[in-house]
């Protein structure tokens, strides 16, 4: 694997994993001012993406070792 690809790899990890932790404040936030559909919502989506970061990490730990 071309080395540009395994640094591409690691920045999205990077970003999704920014993402998620923007959204999962959001949602803390929503929840402060009792919005607990938004809340939801974005908790939700925050769960999604930290998960494809997640397997974004093991595929890039496989290509690694």
């Amino acid at each position: 694997m071309q080395p540009s690809t395994l640094l591409k790899l690691l920045q999205a990890y990077d970003q999704l994993q920014q993402i998620a932790g923007e959204l999962y404040e959001a949602a803390q936030q929503a929840m402060e001012d009792k919005n607990y559909d938004d809340s939801s919502l974005l908790e939700s989506r925050a769960n999604r993406i930290f998960l494809e970061a997640e397997n974004l990490d093991v595929l890039i730990s496989e290509l690694e070792g």
